[in-house]
């Protein structure tokens, strides 16, 4: 895969357009879909799937295994007949621009839990087969987190560690008892899981059948409230309190003085190599399942890790840490063959990061507004690319959009970005400048934000780093994907070889659509 040349859109689900508030797994992620398709994209990149904490980041999750219910198309459940038009007869009006995460939670559950009340009464036999199937062949991680889940919302969301010792230590008699008592609660979260991963496999064939691969991503850390750490102590430093010993984070550098506390807990890799790596190749697997190739995140945590102990509230004190990110590989590679991977080895990266990298030839990525940057990394200029092996992004869910970057350039910074696109392009059309430039480079994959595609300013970011609330609400709305739009971005794939090997059509029928690029 990563040796053709493709490009693709980078989209989370929740961006997508629906009624109820927040982008699902229902119609409009099947007309995305058709959007890539007859574009002559190949790619759908999302961001990782997983139930999300407060805050609602979709890299900070209780399960590195489990899908987020909010996910879950409600119109596809009435399709099922688990739920009726009359069930949505009080809907709130919200807001087509932004996920009101409150009021869709608020709004959402319910209904979830009324669709699991039906499916327990109602449901077929053929439904009920197919759930208790789901649920043995997937009860290596599902048991222990419908029951995470189900005691955490019993006791108003506390963290783990400070549950009665009996459960937070996991004591075969407490599992035994809390399993008991919350069976219900239990069978919901169980059912959730079932609708998601069936809704997902659904989308994902049908965007295989159409010529699209879906691109995921995944958190190097987990969270230190996740299932993950309670199921698994030993894996990661924590003392017999379940408190983190040491805590993730980056050391200071250039763009703080006191560096980033992350706050998760390390991975103990000594306990993970006497399992040769076995959490960690569940994961992947599962993660193969979900995904066609996917990103890692924080990759340099692979080669060595900044670990800070506990009570610090900087990074500054922290270490670096060896990590047997080659062992793990090789252990990787030789259970499952050949590893669709991406290497997120943006930011400091290291000569042994980027051997490490290099050594199972994955893929890197390149992000073109980091090269025009004031301090712009020349590194990320399309003619320096060493080899075709990366991929390169207008920018990615951690950037601001082409056009509100360039906004904020000052005006011998936006002089010295137009001199290297051309005079052809304006701030008026920043954006499919840079989508021009990454989809003609030689990387082999380009991905361009649809926020780029339709080019939207600093409204339309999906993430600020360090800034509290506010971010991963972005939605577009469905008559954003038009025609001209299609045409357009079908052109520049034409001319960029970067089709499908069927496609032969190098022209769009409307050449009125290529008035976007001017």
């Amino acid at each position: 895969m990563f040796n053709s040349r493709v490009s693709g859109i980078l989209l989370h689900p929740t961006s997508l357009p629906s009624r109820f508030g927040i982008g699902d797994l229902g119609s409009a992620a099947y007309q995305f879909v058709d959007f890539l398709a007859e574009s002559c994209q190949q790619i759908w990149q999302i961001l990782p799937l997983g139930p999300t904490m407060e805050g609602n980041s979709p890299y900070s999750s209780y399960s590195a295994f489990a899908g987020n219910p909010l996910l879950i198309s409600l119109e596809k459940l009435q399709q099922e007949g688990l739920l009726s038009e009359e069930d949505f007869k009080n809907l709130p009006e919200f807001s087509p621009k932004k996920v009101e995460y409150e009021r869709v939670i608020q709004t959402k559950m319910p209904l979830l839990k009324l669709a699991s009340d039906n499916f327990k009464t109602k449901g077929t036999p053929a439904q009920q087969l197919k759930f208790q199937d789901f649920c043995i062949l997937q009860s290596a991680w599902l048991d222990d987190y419908a029951l995470f889940i189900a005691i955490k919302q019993e006791l108003k969301g506390i963290h783990w560690n400070q549950w009665d010792e009996a459960i937070a230590k996991r004591q075969p008699s407490a599992i035994a008892q809390w399993t008991k008592y919350l069976s219900d609660a239990i069978y919901l979260q169980k059912f959730l899981q079932f609708q998601f991963f069936t809704q997902w496999q659904q989308l994902k064939n049908y965007a295989n059948h159409r010529g699209i691969s879906i691109f995921g991503d995944i958190s190097f850390y987990v969270a230190h409230d996740s299932v993950d750490a309670w199921a698994n102590p030993k894996l990661f430093y924590l003392n017999e309190r379940g408190e983190a010993e040491l805590m993730a984070g980056v050391p200071p550098d250039y763009f703080s003085d006191t560096g980033q506390l992350w706050g998760n807990p390390v991975y103990c890799w000594e306990e993970l190599e006497k399992t040769e790596f076995e959490w960690w190749l569940e994961r992947v697997q599962k993660n193969l399942d979900y995904f066609d190739l996917f990103r890692i995140d924080h990759f340099r945590g692979f080669q060595a890790f900044w670990a800070v102990p506990k009570g610090e509230r900087t990074a500054e004190k922290g270490k670096w840490m060896q990590a047997p990110g080659e062992a793990f590989f090789e252990v990787l590679k030789a259970k499952l063959g050949k590893l669709p991977i991406v290497a997120e080895d943006l930011g400091i990266v290291t000569p042994e990061v980027k051997a490490l990298r290099d050594k199972f030839n994955f893929p890197g990525m390149k992000v073109l507004q980091f090269a025009f940057n004031e301090d712009g990394d020349p590194e990320f200029l399309p003619h320096n690319y060493d080899s075709p092996n990366c991929i390169v992004y207008t920018g990615t869910h951690d950037n601001n959009t082409t056009v509100g970057w360039f906004e904020e350039q000052s005006t011998a910074e936006k002089t010295k970005i137009l001199n290297y696109l051309g005079q052809v392009y304006s701030q008026a059309n920043i954006h499919w400048g840079l989508i021009r430039l990454a989809a003609s480079s030689v990387a082999n994959f380009a991905i361009f934000p649809l926020q780029d595609l339709l080019g939207l300013g600093s409204e339309a970011k999906m993430n600020t780093p360090g800034k509290t609330g506010g971010s991963w609400s972005w939605r577009y709305q469905s008559e954003a994907l038009t025609v001209e739009l299609r045409d357009c971005l079908k052109h520049l794939t034409c001319v960029y070889d970067r089709t499908p090997k069927t496609m032969v059509e190098s022209e769009p029928k409307d050449m009125k659509s290529l008035q976007l690029l001017k």
